[in-house]
């Protein structure tokens, strides 16, 4: 599909004009369901998000919700919403290098946040905005460079980044970069609804299992 080249006179996280996936007529009834989705799970989930923001305040010291700068569709960064898992000060790493000391900074109930995906709930409010979508690869730390370039040189940022996808149902962190990449890519060549609508499906089951969560 969108099999663009890297040019490296630009730096990883550069915004760049990249013809957007998928195309209408899917586009639009992908973004028609994101919004009522995203609605209705606010609607549902409004209470207890008040509840885990409230836990969250009581176990640790700082804000219940913890922004951070993201990458998006066209390599563009944003601000993805989260409640907060780590204490205030925590270096911003990716979710499979929090291990050692790193993995010190985890709050009490962070640790279960993490685990159950509930610290993702925020991201309806993304969605909302119009700069994540319910399934799309998952948004690359800004100074993850190296992943940046390789979805560049693959493509795969003409899709909206996920709060699930591909990749997130096929080891999640456990899955190294390159291949990260090709999952990514292999959403990105077929993304449609029947893929979107057996991901969404799919993603309950490996959050209980809970494979490749750190």
């Amino acid at each position: 599909m969108n099999g663009a080249t890297l040019d490296p006179s630009r730096p990883p996280g550069a915004p760049r004009s990249i013809a957007p996936v998928p195309r209408a007529p899917y586009a639009w009834i992908k973004r028609g369901s994101d919004l009522v989705g995203a609605a209705a799970l606010l609607a549902l989930f409004g209470v207890p998000m008040a509840l885990i923001a409230l836990l969250v305040r009581f176990d640790s010291r700082g804000p219940a919700l913890f922004r951070q700068r993201r990458i998006g569709r066209g390599s563009a960064e944003f601000v993805i919403y989260k409640f907060r898992t780590m204490g205030v000060g925590t270096p911003e790493v990716a979710s499979h290098l929090m291990v050692g000391r790193h993995a010190s900074h985890v709050t009490r109930i962070g640790g279960f946040l993490r685990r159950s995906s509930l610290d993702e709930l925020p991201q309806l409010f993304n969605i909302v905005r119009g700069e994540m979508t319910f399934v799309g690869p998952r948004p690359a730390l800004f100074n993850q460079d190296d992943l940046i370039a390789m979805r560049r040189t693959a493509g795969v940022d003409a899709l909206k980044p996920g709060v699930t996808g591909w990749a997130q149902i096929n080891g999640r962190d456990d899955v190294p970069n390159h291949r990260k990449v090709e999952l990514d890519r292999y959403y990105l060549e077929r993304c449609g609804p029947a893929l979107d609508v057996a991901i969404l499906l799919r993603t309950p089951f490996a959050l209980l299992v809970g494979r490749g969560v750190n």
